[in-house]
């Protein structure tokens, strides 16, 4: 009896190091990002590397106010994000249900093709939207960047959400239906508030991708008050010389939101 408990307590020990281990190999990255931002710039590139900088730069922090307009582009990233996640979540749920709770012919082989169009790079799609966005006058607006999120929500939400209503017991609909309930009414007063997790799970993935996202500010806006702190960063990276102290210290606090958007909803 106490040889299996001892086994059992070091296979336990075993695993926590382990995850111990890792743990400590995935933040290294995010501690190296914090210590930079601190360094001057003879500090950040010395051998070997210097993890606590001799001098707290705090200024750094306060160069990435003066160098790009942060309050700004923190204002037009807020925006943006708040909208995509209505629009990624109301849109694909709506399309979810369709797929999940009502049976109508050519469902599954609709429901496919969808899935299809996961397969579809980013760059398949940029130029023919760029070009479709140009001539209805949406250029350098937040109209590309946001209206679209309200059309679908994109395929792998869809399959998300579907996957969860179909664990959704049908005798429950069916009873509404019998009551009288209209297939709106069983969509927004039984099923959204059953999937409450699953809505909770695409709107934090859709906020993480939306906070991130460079490349479609990049190619539709041209104005740049219009920026968002993605695009922002790109301010401290020239072709010549890369600002790594003031660039660390930005990425930092663009990084603060999913961090504590990860402490607050992580259950």
């Amino acid at each position: 009896m106490n040889n299996s408990k001892r086994k059992i307590s070091l296979k336990n020990i075993a695993a926590l190091v382990l995850l111990i281990v890792f743990a400590l190999f995935f933040i290294l990255p995010f501690l190296w990002i914090i210590s930079t931002s601190l360094k001057g710039d003879t500090q950040i590139f010395t051998i070997p590397p210097q993890w606590i900088p001799d001098t707290f730069n705090w200024e750094n922090y306060a160069k990435v106010f003066d160098r790009m307009p942060f309050l700004i582009y923190l204002k037009n990233s807020v925006f943006i994000t708040l909208f995509i996640i209505i629009g990624t979540v109301f849109s694909s749920s709506l399309v979810a249900y369709a797929f999940g709770c009502l049976n109508w012919r050519g469902r599954n082989g609709l429901f496919i093709f969808v899935l299809a169009t996961m397969m579809l790079p980013l760059q398949v799609t940029l130029i023919p939207l760029f070009v479709l966005f140009k001539e209805i006058g949406w250029l350098n607006t937040f109209k590309p960047l946001i209206i679209p999120a309200f059309f679908g929500g994109g395929a792998f939400n869809i399959f998300l959400l579907r996957q969860f209503f179909l664990t959704i017991p049908k005798d429950l609909l069916d009873s509404a239906r019998i009551d009288g309930c209209s297939e709106l009414g069983i969509y927004w007063k039984i099923v959204l508030p059953l999937a409450k997790p699953a809505l909770a799970t695409v709107a934090i993935l859709t906020f993480m991708f939306s906070w991130n996202d460079f490349i479609s500010p990049l190619i539709y806006l041209s104005d740049k008050m219009k920026g968002t702190l993605a695009l922002g960063l790109g301010m401290f990276v020239g072709q010549y010389v890369t600002e790594w102290a003031i660039l660390m210290a930005a990425s930092l606090l663009m990084m603060l939101p999913m961090i504590l958007i990860f402490f607050f909803f992580q259950k």
